[in-house]
C-alpha cells in the first residue's frame, strides 16, 4: 500500500469550500480526474432488498457517464454502491472514517472491496493520522467531507432517526442538492427517506432523475422508458391501466385487490412521482 499526504494545493476544490475544511488529507490511490461529477450516495446498514435493488439498479443506470461515487465503505448501501460503481465502470471514493493504514482498516469487513477501489482507479482519502482506528468521534467528521466533496447527496433508506440523515443535512448546509429514494410506507427503513422528501429533497426513481439534477442532459423518451422499466411489476400493471386518467374508485376496482392494499400501493407511485392526482382522477405523470 503506498499512502500519499496531500499537499494544500491538491486537495478537492469542494472540500476547502466547507465550513471546516480539512487540514491534512491521506490518500490510497488516485483522485478523480477534472471533470468528473461526484456523488455520495449514502444509506442504511441494514440494507433491505428493496434498498439492495434500489441502489444497484439506480447506479447501473449511471454507466457511460463521467461520475464518481463517494461513500463511506461502511455495510449495507455504502458498500453497495462501491460495488455497484465498479460493476458500472465508474470511479469510486471511500472515505473509510479511520486513518488508511493496514493496520487502522484490518477492522473493516470490506478490506477486499477497498483493494478492488484502488485498482480500478479509484481511491480511499482520510484527514486522520494513517494509523488512527474507527471511534465513535471518527464517522460524523468522515461525514462532512463526503457531503463536502459531492455535488450531490443521494439518500437511500435511512430509519427516521438514522445516523445517514446527519449526511443529508450537511450536503444541503453546504448547499449540495438532496436526493432520496421514496419506499413503501410500512418500512421502518424508509420514513428517514419519505421525510427528506416532504421536506424539499429530490424525489428519485430513476437513474435519469440523477443525471438530471447533476447536470447531465437526458431524452424524455429515454426518461419516460426508464420510469416504466424501474418500476415494480405491480406498479407497471397499473401504469398501463391509466392509459387514460380513471376516478379512484374505478382504478381500484380495475387493481383488484384490497382498497387499503391498493390505497397503500397509489400513495408509493405517487411519492415516487409516477402518478399524480388531480380533479379527482389518477393519471400517469409521464
Amino acid at each position: 500500500m503506498k499512502i500519499q499526504k496531500l499537499p494544500k494545493e491538491k486537495f478537492p476544490k469542494a472540500l476547502l469550500e466547507i465550513p471546516q475544511p480539512p487540514k491534512v488529507l491521506y490518500l490510497w490511490g488516485e483522485l478523480p480526474p477534472e471533470g468528473v461529477v461526484c456523488l455520495a450516495v449514502v444509506g442504511s446498514r441494514k440494507a433491505t432488498t428493496y434498498g439492495k435493488d434500489a441502489v444497484r439498479k439506480l447506479i447501473l443506470g449511471l454507466k457511460g457517464y463521467p461520475i464518481a461515487i463517494v461513500s463511506g465503505l461502511a455495510v449495507g448501501i455504502d458498500a453497495l454502491s462501491h460495488e455497484a460503481a465498479l460493476d458500472a465502470g465508474l470511479i469510486a471514493v471511500a472515505f473509510p472514517g479511520s486513518g488508511i493504514s493496514d493496520a487502522a482498516l484490518s477492522y473493516n469487513p470490506n478490506i477486499k472491496l477497498m483493494k478492488r477501489i484502488v485498482d480500478s482507479g479509484g481511491c480511499l482519502i482520510s484527514e486522520f493520522e494513517p494509523e488512527t482506528k474507527a471511534a465513535f468521534y471518527t464517522f460524523p467528521m468522515r461525514n462532512r467531507l463526503v457531503a463536502g466533496l459531492s455535488k450531490a447527496a443521494l439518500i437511500i433508506e435511512a430509519q427516521e432517526k438514522s445516523g445517514t440523515l446527519i449526511t443529508a443535512r450537511m450536503a444541503l448546509d453546504y448547499n449540495r442538492e438532496g436526493l432520496a429514494v421514496p419506499g413503501p410506507i410500512n418500512s421502518d427503513f424508509s420514513k428517514g427517506t419519505n421525510r427528506l422528501i416532504r421536506q424539499g429533497a429530490t424525489p428519485i426513481t430513476c437513474s435519469n432523475d440523477i443525471l438530471e439534477t447533476l447536470g447531465f442532459k437526458v431524452d424524455k423518451e429515454s426518461k419516460q422508458q426508464s420510469l416504466f422499466d424501474d418500476a415494480l411489476p405491480e406498479e407497471q400493471k397499473i401504469l398501463k391501466l391509466l392509459m387514460e386518467p380513471l376516478p379512484r374508485d374505478e382504478l381500484i376496482r380495475e387493481m383488484k385487490m384490497p382498497t387499503g392494499e391498493a390505497n397503500a400501493v397509489l400513495s408509493v407511485m405517487e411519492i415516487k412521482g409516477l402518478i399524480k392526482e388531480e380533479l379527482g382522477e389518477i393519471r400517469a405523470s409521464f
